[in-house]
């Protein structure tokens, strides 16, 4: 199938910039242009920035005025972990709250290549206990709570799992991984027939991934890096993955979702057969990735 007449036509006009040609800075720059081109996102009754243990910087939000018992998700916001922020992906954390009925603490966590890995995995892994803990106040339940994020994001949160599996907590019911990169094999179908794709190419995935891995070894995978190569992935939470047709990046989380499932983990995936990567962000402009969105957000919903 064709890419979505809605989303191309956002594409052609707000083409993105890519990391290969204009470097991490351009692509930061082209990022904030665009989402001021972009539709303003949903009211919420609630919304507070705050600065959390470590000073990392979250946003929270509440979809009531007056919460109590609520879910909680914590949100990784995507970006190669090389671009992006509280702002960039604001409408997407607001979608959460209102669709699921959730408290949601969107996590600002430090980006390379001036923190390179694995400083965003300790910022994230640190923002879930601090959640976890502080669930109470926030008007939430720990016993409902859930990691999501969209690609480096859904990276992050397929790797915080893991971390909270593995030190006994915190227990984290549900898992939301939109197109992440588990695997980092370039070698996967999807990588060659999307090569070109819109929004990011295979060159993009390599200078994020160098960007990231900056002074460590790029051959090394650990799990930290690469939740694909756990040694076990039984015991990890519920997953729905959801992956897009048009992204260099698609097979790893079909990988991933083969892993999980021959490990016993109950896993949804769902592939956006006319969408690219990134269509979260598009979901205020564009029908088609506003309803795989509200599709990821229904399963999100049931679990907690």
């Amino acid at each position: 199938m064709p890419i979505d007449p809605v989303m191309k036509l956002v594409l052609d006009a707000l083409p993105m910039a890519s990391i290969a040609e204009v470097g991490y800075q351009g692509v930061r720059d082209a990022i904030r242009e665009r989402m001021a081109a972009m539709p303003p996102p949903a009211e919420l009754p609630r919304v507070e920035d705050r600065t959390i243990t470590g000073g990392i910087k979250t946003r929270i939000y509440w979809p009531v005025s007056d919460p109590s018992d609520l879910p909680v998700v914590v949100f990784y916001h995507g970006g190669g972990w090389v671009i992006g922020d509280l702002d960039s992906h604001d409408a997407t954390a607001r979608a959460i709250a209102g669709g699921v009925g959730a408290v949601v603490v969107a996590v600002d966590y430090r980006l390379a290549p001036e923190h390179p890995y694995p400083a965003a995995v300790d910022d994230a892994f640190a923002a879930l206990k601090w959640v976890s803990e502080h669930a109470a106040e926030l008007g939430a339940d720990p016993s409902r709570l859930a990691v999501a994020g969209d690609s480096a994001g859904g990276n992050l949160a397929a790797v915080v799992s893991q971390l909270a599996r593995d030190a006994g907590g915190p227990p984290v019911k549900f898992q939301l991984l939109w197109y992440p990169a588990t695997t980092l094999d370039f070698a996967l179908p999807s990588m060659t027939e999307n090569a070109h794709a819109p929004v990011l190419t295979a060159a993009d995935t390599f200078a994020f991934l160098e960007l990231y891995l900056k002074g460590h070894d790029a051959d090394a995978r650990p799990a930290t890096l690469a939740p694909a190569n756990a040694e076990s992935l039984a015991g990890l939470p519920p997953a729905y993955i959801a992956t897009a047709q048009y992204d260099p990046i698609r097979d790893d989380g079909v990988r991933y979702a083969e892993l999980l499932r021959a490990a016993g983990v109950p896993v949804e995936l769902h592939n956006a057969e006319t969408l690219v990567h990134g269509y979260v962000s598009f979901g205020i402009a564009v029908p088609a990735a506003a309803e795989a969105v509200a599709k990821a957000l229904e399963a999100v919903k049931a679990a907690l």
